[in-house]
């Protein structure tokens, strides 16, 4: 068993797999940071400073200035806007990472040479050349 667990570990699509996921933390870092401070305050400006996160209802009695105060206060809080604000990062994150992977690809495309390309597939013998030879083959 172990030696199959070994196996397992050295295969070439399991490593590539755990460097995925490690690029891909520090990624998630460099992504998040760029979405929090650089674009989220720009659509800030554009909408007049509104920030989503701190739209809240309260779930029972009382009044809070904030939903800072009403957590911690231990009040119930439906955080509708930090959801929106998640949707809104999310959004923002599909699309970076969309334009990364189009650039990655372009890249490729141009970097690929005549060699590298696929040869074409032989498209085999047409209907006529398959008909022609049962032909042949009856006839004799």
């Amino acid at each position: 068993m172990l030696q199959e667990f070994k196996d397992f570990i050295a295969k070439g699509n399991v490593m590539d797999m755990a460097v995925g996921i490690i690029i891909g933390a520090a990624f998630t870092a460099i992504v998040g940071s760029l979405v929090a401070d650089l674009i989220n305050p720009i659509i800030s400006l554009f909408m007049g400073g509104l920030d989503f996160s701190g739209l809240y209802m309260l779930l029972g009695s009382g009044e809070y200035a904030s939903i800072a105060a009403a957590e911690e206060a231990g009040a119930a809080v439906f955080a509708y806007g930090r959801f929106i604000m998640a949707v809104i990062n999310f959004l923002i994150i599909a699309w970076v990472v969309f334009l990364l992977v189009k650039a990655v690809n372009r890249a490729k495309e141009a970097a690929a040479t005549p060699e590298e390309a696929a040869p074409a597939a032989d498209p085999g013998p047409s209907e006529l050349d398959i008909l022609m030879e049962i032909r042949d083959s009856l006839k004799k």
